[in-house]
């Protein structure tokens, strides 16, 4: 399986059609970034990460069941990721050991999905673009629907905030206060599956789970409050999303591990400086 990179798609498409589709692409990084971002606050808060990986290796489940019945695969991996956040959940909530049950169910799902692609003619050799993301063929109606998805995410989160904060520092808070920490479960249960679905065109149903974790994870060491983290997880995912391309037009590396990578480094640096900027002052 052979990622496509920056430079093999400016051989294909011609350096005419360079703005386009690098417009197409970025534009799609920052979808996932604004979507990622405050979910994956959720995420570090919660410690949902293999929460996030389960739903996010169910989707190539979705993937295979899509374009075997000639479905959209946003659809298709929508409603498998779905099938999967309620199962865990609902497993959650009658007391099943959830690090076992995460890795049987995310590890099971990703063996069918892959077995299930290789029986499906002429889709075996572009798998890759599945599992690691193929953000430079997004198109005009690929956009439209990663947007779609990234701002409905976003409205439940804005429409459930308080509640979802109180409800992730204490349940018993929560009920006091009227909320019923279930239902707010099931909200961000809902938003992840919608986050999966629109990310797994952009970095890949295996690196799902890193956009959602290390922008949130590297904003936490600058963020005061919550809203703060957010904001900054946003950002620092939009900086490695477009980051990432530009490195995959110059450096001919594949573009959705190339995203994941540079996250990855602005995580270090801040890890690095928070020391120095406490112990500045």
């Amino acid at each position: 399986m052979i990622m496509p990179t920056g430079r093999t798609m400016m051989k294909q498409w011609g350096p005419g059609m360079l703005d386009d589709f690098m417009l197409r692409a970025g534009l799609a990084g920052l979808a996932v970034a604004l979507a990622a971002g405050p979910l994956g606050c959720f995420v570090v808060w919660r410690r949902m990460a293999y929460f996030g990986d389960a739903t996010s290796h169910a989707a190539i489940l979705g993937v295979a069941l899509a374009l075997g019945f000639s479905l959209s695969v946003f659809a298709g991996t929508l409603g498998v990721a779905l099938l999967m956040a309620l199962t865990v959940s609902t497993l959650a909530g009658r007391g099943w050991a959830m690090d076992t049950t995460l890795g049987v169910l995310a590890h099971s799902t990703l063996a069918f999905g892959l077995v299930a692609v290789s029986f499906i003619s002429g889709v075996r050799t572009d798998l890759s673009a599945w599992l690691f993301g193929d953000i430079l063929a997004v198109g005009w109606n690929d956009l439209w629907a990663i947007w779609g998805g990234a701002l409905a995410v976003l409205a439940l989160l804005v429409w459930r905030w308080d509640a979802l904060l109180t409800s992730t520092v204490n349940e018993d808070l929560a009920h006091a206060a009227g909320l019923r920490p279930g239902r707010e479960r099931l909200v961000l249960t809902l938003a992840l599956a919608l986050a999966v679905a629109v990310s797994i065109k952009v970095v890949g149903a295996l690196l799902i789970a890193a956009m959602l974790i290390i922008p949130a994870a590297a904003a936490r060491s600058l963020a005061r409050s919550p809203e703060a983290m957010a904001v900054g997880a946003v950002a620092i995912g939009a900086v490695a999303a477009l980051a990432g391309l530009l490195a995959s037009l110059w450096l001919d590396t594949p573009a959705g591990p190339g995203i994941v990578a540079v996250a990855s480094i602005l995580f270090a640096g801040l890890a690095v400086l928070r020391p120095l900027r406490h112990g500045g002052g």
